[in-house]
């Protein structure tokens, strides 16, 4: 499988990075390990987790669990560095975890230590910042998103104070490299700037969401990921799993994510239905699954560092593990575009 520097450094991973959200919640800890071994043997060698995963749903119970499944692969006999291990520091807000308190230079050191004992490892090789203290326009916060009320001064002087913290936990080699997640391009833009101001380590990817039905990255965010050498890690590729045609004509598969999230996040709407659609017989036109075709299509995006994705069934994993290997042509990627002009922002 294709391997990709993770912005300027050494680090090489997989084009596509193994998601586990579901582990804990949806996955057993069995399952998820059925899982890296089977991601690992097609030439997987990046997981992403969270600190306050699993998902579906999200409660205090269940806090850290997905982390804690990673740890018990490696303490059943995992190599450690035959895989790039991603987590993330939750943000302002997320109650189940201190209290919803914000991201800080004193709140970062706990969480460090609370993910690498659970990891059951002494380090973490990108260590990431799941949404900004200031709040997001992501997850359909875009159509309401106002910024007006925010402290830039306040902004910068938290990264800069941040920064220190993250320097001091890569001089003790508990952390290689720092990540963002859910941000704009003012915001990593700022933090970019920050590490010039002060030698504290530079981010080298954002974590946000994108797919064929989410293109958002595809203006201001891809100018900076080009210009400034930070890689996009696309979370929900298949849009949730709309891409993959199995919520057409009102199909809501037992275990899915559809029966345990209503709205699949506020994706799910009558226009992005057609959309799917519009896709699917793009798939059929050619021959191609439509899993891999979008999976594939994301890999092709040139400010792309690897495509997050994630399964609830070994089935499920290996159709899309096929997307590693598929090319498509310029017919194909032509008819994408079409339909995305039809289906512009369909949630």
């Amino acid at each position: 499988m294709e391997r990709r520097k993770l912005g300027q450094t050494g680090i090489e991973v997989s084009a596509l990075c193994l998601g586990s959200m579901t582990w804990g919640t949806q996955n057993t800890a069995e399952e998820g390990h059925a899982q890296i071994d089977r991601a690992l043997d097609a030439g997987i060698n990046f997981i992403d987790t969270a600190e306050m995963y699993p998902v579906n749903p999200i409660s205090k119970a269940t806090i850290g669990r997905t982390e804690r499944i990673i740890g018990l692969w490696l303490e059943r006999g995992g190599t450690r560095h035959d895989v790039v291990l991603a987590t993330k520091h939750s943000g302002e807000g997320m109650r189940h975890v201190r209290g919803g308190a914000p991201i800080t230079a004193d709140s970062i050191p706990e969480a460090v230590e609370g993910s690498l004992r659970r990891l059951q490892t002494d380090y973490i090789d990108l260590y990431q910042f799941h949404w900004p203290n200031r709040g997001s326009y992501m997850f359909r916060k875009n159509w309401t998103y106002d910024p007006s009320g925010m402290d830039a001064a306040a902004e910068r002087q938290n990264m800069e104070d941040c920064l220190g913290a993250l320097q001091a936990e890569m001089d003790k080699g508990r952390i290689r490299t720092f990540g963002l997640s859910n941000e704009s391009a003012w915001g990593t833009a700022q933090w970019l700037a920050a590490a010039e101001r002060t030698g504290g380590p530079r981010v080298v990817t954002t974590q946000n969401e994108y797919s064929l039905m989410c293109r958002l990255y595809d203006t201001d965010m891809a100018e900076l990921s080009m210009a400034e050498d930070v890689g996009l890690l696309s979370f929900s590729p298949l849009a949730a799993g709309l891409l993959t045609g199995k919520y057409q004509d009102g199909a809501v598969p037992a275990g899915s994510r559809l029966s345990l999230n209503a709205d699949l996040g506020g994706r799910k709407t009558a226009r992005a239905f057609a959309a799917v659609d519009a896709y699917l017989e793009v798939a059929g036109k050619h021959g191609l699954d439509p899993t891999q075709m979008a999976l594939a299509w994301c890999m092709t995006r040139p400010f792309m560092c690897s495509v997050i994705f994630g399964a609830t069934s070994l089935d499920q994993l290996d159709v899309a593990l096929g997307a590693a290997h598929l090319t498509l042509d310029a017919e194909v990627l032509a008819d994408l575009d079409a339909a995305h002009r039809d289906h512009p922002m369909p949630y």
